[in-house]
């Protein structure tokens, strides 16, 4: 059963913002659920994944541009991860340093919107991870590497997300 608490109510800014994310994610949601109706859902889920990831990839350039220290990891997530954000998705960090980043995200808006779409647990689990090409792009783009581990679309507490420096 997922579970997709929100504690952080009533910031207008977070709440525009959660609704902006839930937007989006109601435009991939449909669009994938309705390629899969037709038949089409390998060709569907393909096509989504290489948009996301190029989405990523674009917006990691333009990280990359703005941070101070690209090859800090905690430049990198004080740049890409603004306070709003960090509300919005309601981010802790467990580790902050310069090789190495690690969050738990305890909400996901994305997730909401899927889920008031009425999306089963498995098809939400599809989306969660095709959305996360993004993620992994912006990792590609600063040229660091990407792990997600426990998902709230997988029934988890939270979302556990690392970036860290390539190995050498």
């Amino acid at each position: 059963m997922i579970e997709n608490k929100i504690t952080i109510k009533g910031d207008t800014v977070v709440d525009i913002q959660r609704g902006a994310i839930g937007h989006r994610a109601t435009w991939t949601g449909l669009t994938y659920t309705k390629g899969c109706e037709a038949g089409m859902a390998e060709e569907m889920e393909k096509v989504i994944r290489q948009a996301i990831s190029e989405t990523g990839n674009t917006q990691g350039k333009d990280i990359r541009e703005k941070c101070a220290d690209p090859e800090d990891v905690s430049v990198f997530a004080d740049t890409f991860l603004s306070p709003t954000l960090q509300k919005t998705f309601e981010i802790t960090f467990k580790t902050k340093d310069k090789d190495r980043v690690d969050l738990e995200f305890h909400h996901c808006p994305l997730l909401k919107a899927w889920q008031d779409l009425g999306f089963d647990d498995a098809t939400c689990e599809k989306l969660c991870d095709m959305a996360m090409d993004g993620d992994r792009g912006i990792a590609n783009a600063m040229g660091y590497e990407f792990h997600l581990g426990d998902t709230i679309a997988k029934g988890c507490k939270t979302c556990d997300v690392s970036f860290y420096k390539k190995e050498k």
